[in-house]
């Protein structure tokens, strides 16, 4: 909604695009309080959208801060055209190439590329700061400094919600994949402290990376492998929880739960990945998640080979992230000793110091090696740095179970 709300009012106008979906979606909560959810929530939700917009338009058709001059925005200063030229920017084809176009926009050369994520997460996907700041651990305050500096970027340039120069496409296609990967893990692994997943999240990171692949300008290989990615990730989600909510680690899911189906169609998208001649990390990503997938159980669960992904991955993409994963597939196959050799030489990497995976990893590490002071106190750390419920539950289990030996 909001990359159509743009495209009427123009970049530089963004936070009025905002409002307009701030108000509607407070009118839909007191209406649908009061008289129940109607029976097409997103047909409601674009009408009340559409007439917010008119009157803005109504209110601002004269005013400077405004362009309502150019092509098929000047039909919107007329009340005889208004209304008809307003149903063509939400019909269902346009708003497509709006969100496609929307994505591109943030992704401007002239806007430093941490900041392209984050407004794209911010406008397209309706992300709050703490979300945001989640993704990429960092503090609040420099998510809202990234998203103010971006929108004084609009103010200025004018921007146009347009697709880029084929030429361009390529180049600017990472920073969009980077932030639909980063929507679809806040859905899969959600820093919402009540829900883990978000299945609402996951579904919006399906549909932006559909509309990419659906484009004949942007359906690259990296497009489909992540794709492929996500499928192999989200069949394994029936697996993930218990009744109760609690978290249930790879190694015990009940594997006949997972989605074969969708395994199949991240084989499709697997192969429809298979041209050009660059291999990218979503390749190899996806490479790994199959390798899940596949193994009948854990311990069949191919680690060498998985071990042999990282080195790669790591090759491509350095990152304490990826060091970090490549640590855990280090110990399936070499054991604890290994991989805490690796641990304590990249714990002290800010990133790491802030991310609760790390110290729970160097948890798992110490109690293998019948540390238990040092398990507990890097699992104690570890429930410090996550806000959900579920991981502060299993962390508090392990170190329950360690104080019981």
């Amino acid at each position: 909604m909001v990359a159509i709300l743009t495209k009427i009012f123009g970049t530089e106008n963004l936070e009025t695009a905002e409002d307009v979906v701030q108000d509607t979606i407070i009118q839909a909560m007191n209406t649908w309080k009061l008289k129940g959810i109607p029976e097409n929530p997103s047909a409601w939700l674009f009408s009340v959208a559409r007439n917010k917009a008119v009157d803005v338009i109504r209110r601002n058709k004269h005013s400077k801060n405004y362009d309502f001059n150019s092509g098929e925005k000047a039909l919107l200063k007329s009340e005889y055209t208004m209304v008809t030229t307003m149903e063509n920017y939400f019909k269902e084809e346009a708003v497509k190439d709006e969100m496609l176009q929307m994505m591109f926009a943030c992704c401007h050369p002239g806007i430093p590329a941490e900041n392209q994520v984050t407004l794209i997460l911010k406008t397209l996907s309706g992300f709050s700061t703490t979300e945001i700041a989640h993704a990429f651990l960092v503090p609040e305050d420099t998510v809202s400094k990234r998203l103010y500096r971006t929108k004084e970027f609009f103010r200025s340039t004018k921007i146009k919600l347009e697709m880029p120069h084929e030429n361009e496409i390529r180049s600017r296609t990472g920073a969009v994949l980077n932030a639909i990967y980063l929507i679809f893990n806040e859905g899969y692994n959600s820093a919402h402290s009540e829900e883990l997943i978000r299945r609402d999240v996951i579904d919006e990171a399906f549909l932006l990376c559909k509309l990419l692949s659906e484009n004949k300008l942007t359906g690259l290989p990296e497009v489909f492998a992540l794709m492929a990615l996500m499928c192999f990730h989200a069949a394994r989600l029936n697996a993930r929880l218990t009744g109760n909510g609690e978290i249930i680690l790879l190694e015990n899911q009940d594997r006949s739960k997972w989605d074969r189906e969708m395994i199949d169609i991240g084989n499709y998208y697997m192969n429809r990945s298979a041209f050009g001649d660059e291999i990218s990390a979503y390749h190899i990503e996806a490479a790994i998640a199959y390798e899940h997938c596949i193994a009948s159980t854990f311990n069949e669960t191919n680690w060498k080979k998985v071990l042999q992904y990282y080195d790669w991955l790591l090759k491509i993409t350095p990152s304490p992230i990826v060091e970090l994963n490549r640590a855990i597939a280090v110990m399936k196959v070499n054991g604890a000793k290994e991989a805490l050799e690796i641990m304590l030489e990249i714990k002290e990497q800010p990133i790491l110091q802030k991310y609760y995976i790390a110290h729970a990893f160097l948890g798992e590490i110490y109690a293998g090696l019948g540390d238990e002071n040092n398990a507990i106190a890097s699992y104690q750390k570890a429930m410090v740095l996550t806000q959900s419920i579920a991981e502060q539950s299993l962390l508090r289990k392990k170190i329950e179970k360690l104080l019981q030996a």
